[in-house]
């Protein structure tokens, strides 16, 4: 576990493989997680790869801030870390509010990105009305108003059982986010349209999704896949939302084909 300043804030990350001239890859979590929903993928890929995951501001260890967000402040975050570190052509793999933050990467820094996995993401996510009920509960009675919605669009049925201690503890790891940091983040998520930044991706793109997500239901991803020209499309069976953590194998290969498919490589 590592802290670094970028401009005013503090930054929670995890750096593996550096300066072993691997390729780089970054991951970025979803609203409301940290930077360990990426655990399993990080222990399977360590040994190929350069690995940055960093907590979003607001989230985890990272300093709070100033809430509300913009998208773009999530990704001059992300791009002072892939900056101090020297990486670069980084394949940067985003999750929900996290390719939002991909897409903003690669508008203001395109130099930094050699490829992009969105996963469980869109250029544009939800209605207004709809992050404004969601912030509004979460100030006026805290983020365990909303845990049991949230916990439905993260993890498919077979997953949210009682018995199952992963459950139980993402379940925890949503509960121990700050409150002004998560309403901020649904503040930034509101505000942002990349539809016009999807249009102009020059790299190559795979968009990933579980069957069963909630959140972003595969209809929502394929319309962010048929924006980007030449993105590959995949759905992931038996996975919801974060399918990093409920179908991690199945995440791998995925990602592992796109990559080894790369130009160069």
């Amino acid at each position: 576990m590592k802290f670094m300043r970028i401009g005013d804030l503090v930054l929670s990350h995890d750096v593996h493989g550096l300066g072993s001239g691997k390729p780089a890859l970054v991951f970025i979590n979803s609203l409301g997680t940290d930077r360990r929903i990426w655990d399993r993928v990080v222990a399977e890929l360590a040994g190929d790869f350069t690995i940055l995951t960093f907590d979003k501001r607001g989230h985890g260890l990272s300093d709070l801030g100033e809430p509300p967000y913009r998208i773009e402040d999530f990704s001059a975050d992300l791009a002072g870390l892939i900056d101090h570190y020297g990486l670069s052509n980084v394949i940067v793999c985003g999750l929900s509010v996290g390719g939002l933050i991909a897409l903003s990467l690669y508008d203001t820094r395109p130099d930094l990105v050699r490829a992009i996995v969105f996963a469980d993401t869109a250029h544009k996510i939800g209605t207004a009305e709809f992050w404004a009920a969601r912030i509004n509960a979460v100030r006026q009675n805290g983020i365990a108003s909303i845990l049991e919605p949230v916990m439905t669009r993260w993890f498919t049925a077979p997953y949210r059982v009682a018995d199952n201690a992963d459950y139980r503890g993402y379940c925890t790891m949503l509960l121990r986010q700050p409150p002004e940091g998560y309403a901020g983040t649904c503040a930034a998520i509101r505000d942002a349209d990349f539809t016009a930044v999807a249009r102009t991706i020059a790299v190559p793109a795979l968009c990933v999704v579980g069957e069963e997500d909630g959140s972003t239901p595969p209809d929502v991803v394929r319309s962010l896949a048929d924006l980007v020209p030449g993105a590959r499309f995949e759905i992931i069976p038996g996975a919801a939302h974060i399918p990093c953590v409920e179908t991690p194998e199945l995440f791998l290969a995925l990602l592992r084909g796109f990559v080894a498919d790369l130009p160069g490589d």
